[in-house]
């Protein structure tokens, strides 16, 4: 019998090319072939595994010595000392790259005179040159006084005694390290959105509440990752001070690599362990730093790597149930 026009039609009474050939819960969706990126995987798990290969059964690496140097007092006496000039440069390159931004900023002409040009002696002169310099300051001054300008003075210090090894690598790494720091200090401060400057003054806040309150929180979610950087370079480069006579990890490989040359590359290898553990570390501190001041900003803070890891098992047991359903 015809159907009106508009009238419906039941499933049962459906042409069977309608009807659907399985149920919809028994439907997979199949996923996008991607074969490029299989191919490319497969080539880097490879590469990788000639690399593990070589490490592992090169014996030119000596791994029995690498174990033997690692954990030797030599080498752990210079890795404390690398971890105290990091740490006391990077508190001084911080403390000096703030004001030198804050100066960048001023009203002042004079200020902002001087912390260009600070900033640009500093970043166009290579650390080594720098340190040599401060090395050999006492050529240039003998003593160092304090007292009225261009008059007598009140206190005299002799230089020789005041630079020892530690204050020069101290002092040369931290005034190169506030350098780069300004303009990472500056960075993060420019970044902020000029309204909130302006509401802050709206407000009636005093200046220094606006920077510490409000300017300086959203300014670090910008400075934290630039500036862990510096600190990862500051780390790295923390080998040169072994070029002003201070004994640190690099230092200290160094020195045990000329008595014993035979073994130059397991203590190479040391020391490139060390290091990789100490930037490890602060690369850790990174990610909890940059994630504490994302509160606020973002509407779900990025998961840790144990959250990432159980959200992964959990997917993952979910998908072998619903395999084994089917």
């Amino acid at each position: 019998m015809s159907q009106p026009p508009g009238a419906a039609v039941s499933l049962a009474e459906a042409p069977p090319a309608a009807q659907p050939s399985k149920p919809l819960a028994a439907q997979r969706v199949q996923p996008l072939r991607r074969p490029g990126r299989w191919i490319a995987t497969a080539v880097v798990l490879v590469v990788v595994a000639q690399i593990a290969h070589g490490l592992a059964t090169n014996p030119f690496y000596q791994w029995d010595r690498f174990r033997y140097w690692f954990l030797r007092p030599t080498v752990l006496d210079g890795l404390l000392v690398t971890l105290e000039v990091a740490a006391l440069s990077a508190l001084s390159g911080l403390i000096g790259g703030v004001l030198l931004a804050l100066a960048r900023q001023s009203g002042s002409p004079v200020l902002r005179a001087v912390s260009w040009t600070y900033t640009w002696l500093f970043r166009s002169v290579p650390l080594i040159v720098v340190l040599i310099f401060l090395y050999n300051f006492s050529a240039l001054y003998k003593t160092l006084s304090l007292g009225i300008p261009f008059g007598p003075a009140f206190v005299t210090f002799d230089e020789s005694k005041l630079a020892t090894d530690m204050t020069v690598a101290v002092i040369g790494l931290g005034l190169n390290e506030a350098a780069y720091a300004a303009e990472v200090v500056r960075g993060g401060l420019l970044s902020v959105d000029q309204g909130q400057h302006e509401a802050a003054a709206a407000l009636g806040l005093p200046k220094g509440y606006q920077f510490t309150r409000i300017v300086l929180p959203q300014a670090l979610r910008s400075i934290t990752p630039n500036y862990v950087n510096q600190l990862i370079g500051l780390v790295k480069s923390t080998s040169l001070v072994f070029y002003v006579s201070l004994l640190d990890l690099f230092g200290s490989v160094q020195t045990m690599g000329s008595t014993y040359p035979g073994d130059i590359v397991p203590l190479l290898l040391v020391a490139t362990v060390w290091y990789l553990i100490l930037t490890s570390a602060v690369s850790v501190v990174q990610f909890y730093v940059e994630r504490y001041f994302a509160r606020g900003a973002t509407r779900t803070l990025p998961p840790t790597p144990l959250q990432k890891a159980r959200a992964a098992l959990a997917a993952f047991r979910t998908r072998l149930r619903g395999e084994a359903a089917v």
